[in-house]
This record gives C-alpha cells, sequence and structure tokens, in this order.
C-alpha cells in the first residue's frame, strides 16, 4: 500500500489516508454561518477520498474575522450549521476538523474579489487588535494594542470555541498561529513591539500561544488530536525563523500538542517568498526532528509528489489545498495514479474502471 493511501493514527483518531483537506477561507458565510455552500464544498471532498477534511479559519470572536464573510464559532448558534457538515463527512468515511482562528491585524477586510482591502469603519469594517500599534501594510488603520484584558478574551474566546467544537462533533482542533493572523503577530518581532510579558525574548512572544494551547487542551479531550498551523518564516530578516519554529515544536508537544501544520509567510505585505513545487517541505522536515508529528503544505499537487514526501520522511500527513479546489476528488485519482484500489462511494462504482 502507498503510504499516501495508508492508515495513520493519532490518539484516538485513525484516518484513512493520510491526505488532508487543508483549511481555506470561501469567504462565503453571513454572520458566520455556514451554510449550502460550505457543505457541498467541503463535504465534496471527503466523497472525493480525503482522509481528513478542515473547516476553514473560523473566527472565535467577531472582531476576529479576516472579512464579513468568515465563518464563525463564537455563539452557540453556530453549532447547528457546523454539525451538519460534520455529520456529512462522517457519512463518507472522512475524519472532520475545524482551524481556530483570531485575524487580529489583518481583520475587517473586504472579500478577495471586491479587492481584499481593509473596510473603512463607514464601510461596514471594525476596529482591529494586535500586540502592538502597527498596521500590517500602508494604508491600514492602526490596529489597538491588546491590554491584558484583551488578552484574557483571546484566551477564553479560543476555550469557548473549542466546547462548541466538541458540541458539534469534530474530531480535531486546529489552532491557526500563521499567516500574520493575531497568534502570529505576537510570535513575530516584527510585528511584536511590546516591553511586557508578551513581548521581547522568544520566550515571551509565544507566551500568548501557549496560553491559548493550554486553555484549549483543558477543554478538548486528551485523547482527541489537537494541531497547530505556524508560519514557518517570516521570509524576511529579524523576523520569526525556521529556527524559532523547531524551538517551538518542542514546547508545544510538552503543551499536548499532536501535529505542527507547517505553512510560512503572511506577516510581512511586501516578503520575497520563493513559491514553487513543495517550496515549505523543508519545514515540515526540520520541525519533525523534534519529535512531534508534523503536517506539510504547500504547492503540493501530485500524488506521486504527496508520497514522496512520506516516504523520504518529511511529514506525517499531506495537506492539499488549491489541487483540491481544482479537483475535489484528487484522492480517488491519486489511488489510480499509485496502482492502489481503495473504496469508493458506492454511488460512483460504475465510474472506478475507465
Amino acid at each position: 500500500m502507498a503510504k499516501l493511501l495508508s492508515t495513520i493514527t493519532i490518539k484516538n483518531l485513525t484516518l484513512r489516508n493520510r491526505i488532508v483537506m487543508s483549511p481555506m477561507c470561501q469567504y462565503s458565510a453571513t454572520g458566520g454561518f455556514t451554510n449550502d455552500w460550505h457543505l457541498v464544498h467541503l463535504g465534496s471532498r471527503a466523497v472525493g477520498g480525503a482522509g481528513l477534511v478542515i473547516v476553514e479559519a473560523t473566527a472565535v470572536a467577531p472582531e476576529g474575522r479576516i472579512t464579513p464573510g468568515d465563518t464563525g464559532i463564537w455563539s452557540d448558534e453556530h453549532i447547528e450549521g457546523l454539525a451538519r457538515i460534520v455529520n456529512f463527512i462522517h457519512s463518507q468515511g472522512a475524519a472532520a476538523g475545524i482551524q481556530l482562528a483570531h485575524a487580529g491585524r489583518k481583520a475587517s477586510c473586504a472579500v478577495p474579489w471586491e479587492g481584499g482591502r481593509q473596510l473603512d469603519l463607514s464601510m461596514g469594517g471594525w476596529q482591529t487588535a494586535a500586540p502592538s500599534p502597527v498596521p500590517f501594510q500602508p494604508g491600514d488603520r492602526i490596529p489597538s494594542a491588546l491590554d491584558k484584558e484583551g488578552i484574557g478574551k483571546v484566551v477564553s474566546g479560543f476555550t469557548d470555541a473549542v466546547k462548541r467544537a466538541l458540541k458539534a462533533g469534530f474530531d480535531v482542533v486546529e489552532i491557526h498561529s500563521a499567516h500574520g493572523y493575531l497568534l502570529h503577530e505576537f510570535l513575530s518581532p516584527l510585528s511584536n513591539h511590546r516591553e511586557d510579558p508578551y513581548g521581547g525574548p522568544f520566550e515571551n512572544r509565544i507566551r500568548l500561544l501557549c496560553e491559548v494551547t493550554d486553555a484549549v487542551r483543558s477543554v478538548w479531550p486528551l485523547e482527541n488530536p489537537l494541531f497547530v498551523r505556524i508560519s514557518s518564516t517570516d521570509w524576511t530578516e529579524g523576523g520569526w525563523s525556521a529556527e524559532d519554529s523547531v524551538k517551538l515544536a518542542y514546547v508545544l508537544k510538552d503543551r499536548g500538542v499532536d501535529l505542527v501544520d507547517c505553512s510560512s509567510g503572511g506577516n510581512v505585505y511586501n516578503a520575497k517568498v520563493p513559491v514553487g513545487p513543495g517550496y515549505q517541505v523543508p519545514f515540515s522536515d526540520a520541525v519533525r526532528k523534534s519529535g512531534i508529528m508534523t503536517g506539510a503544505v504547500g504547492f503540493i499537487t501530485s500524488a506521486k509528489q504527496a508520497e514522496a514526501i512520506l516516504e523520504e520522511g518529511k511529514a506525517d500527513l499531506v495537506l492539499i489545498a488549491r489541487e483540491l479546489l481544482r479537483n475535489p476528488y484528487f484522492t480517488l485519482n491519486a489511488a489510480r495514479e499509485l496502482g492502489e484500489d481503495v473504496e469508493w462511494p458506492v454511488q460512483y462504482l460504475r465510474a472506478k474502471k475507465p
């Protein structure tokens, strides 16, 4: 059996294969509520054979949304719609995950197809928050620096969100600490200029992520997998580095995190990122040497490429993003490409053989 299509067990969860649908924002919610678009979008990837389907960055507070179209989990009323999605994903043999997020200074933006720039307060925007009053890019509002009370609200927001995720039936929770959003903003000295216990040396800058992780672990059952997505580097001198990511992995492992999802960038608007096939895989490889499981993500577009990453021991899971947007049935096609036989939905059996 190809490693890509082999099962893997993480805590109490056994995935049918190592293909994960990476969380990708759809910007299609209203008031944080999921709808038929999310059900079909996520459900079709479960039908297509993915082992784990992760719901997009889901805001733990209204002000933590990237755009007004983001999904949310700040209210008990959001549970029903999310549970509907979870139930369908489970019915197709896949596991369901959710990425919990706070956008920080990158919040209050228009959806991408309407320009993506930060919304003016008079146009439906809202005041953003960050570790320091440093905007993401020229023209953005200066974010409010979070005080002790504000930091406490962030932690409690994640805690309450996890309780709701549990009620909705999710198998995996992923804490979003990447792509220049709030928790990443605290990690990076380029966006964190604080002079209190949350700023300065490495141990202080990781404090909020550690507090969120501890809070999440206190309510998320120990037998349930917990992931953290990080930006492994800011791709900018003086910023968060790959070496920092390896140090952080040891800390997260000791705090009960089961897997680090290794992405990169997003905190510096004009960073020069050397994008190319598998360009972030070396980060997954380096972090995995700390003894924690890792997920590789970033321009992974073929079954053979994904299989090689796993066979070379550079990751435990492969997260597919854009290629799964292009091809919801990537996993079924990957099995054919690798010469393996996997279960198909009974409704599609007539198409299993050419």
